[in-house]
């Protein structure tokens, strides 16, 4: 057992993160999201949110500040009615990690889906909210 380690980061997930090198992308995905059919790699993180796992891997994930937005969304579906309040989580989480951040991109669904086909891993998560599907970019320290 090690200090200071988040309990929702096990070790196979300390390790992938780890491995991931700049430009990388990790796919923190909500209980709906496809994760065992999109995922290249995949770790489970089954009974926890995605916001837990995202201030957990901010802990030791740096964002790539390269790119104008780090941090990736799945948009809402056109005509859907659905106002994701934990994007409000989210975006605090991001700012009390300290890493720089100017506000989030917007994915379309499918879109999305590619990306994360792409991704260096899918995290999946137990998360309920809708639309909580978060992208990050990995930069350098």
């Amino acid at each position: 057992m090690l200090k200071n380690i988040p309990s929702v980061i096990s070790p196979e997930f300390m390790y992938v993160l780890l491995e991931m090198g700049h430009g990388d992308e990790i796919v923190l995905a909500d209980g709906n999201f496809p994760a065992a059919s999109k995922a290249q790699r995949l770790i489970r993180c089954d009974g926890h949110g995605v916001p837990e796992i995202l201030e957990a891997v901010l802990k030791f994930f740096p964002l790539d500040i390269y790119v104008e937005q780090p941090v990736a969304l799945m948009s809402v579906v056109p005509g859907d009615d659905t106002k994701p309040t934990i994007w409000e989580d989210y975006r605090k989480i991001i700012r009390a990690s300290g890493e720089k951040f100017s506000d989030f991109e917007f994915v379309e669904r499918f879109a999305f889906y590619d990306r994360a086909e792409k991704a260096f891993v899918v995290v999946a998560s137990s998360e309920k909210a809708l639309y909580a599907n978060v992208i990050l970019k990995k930069g350098v320290l």
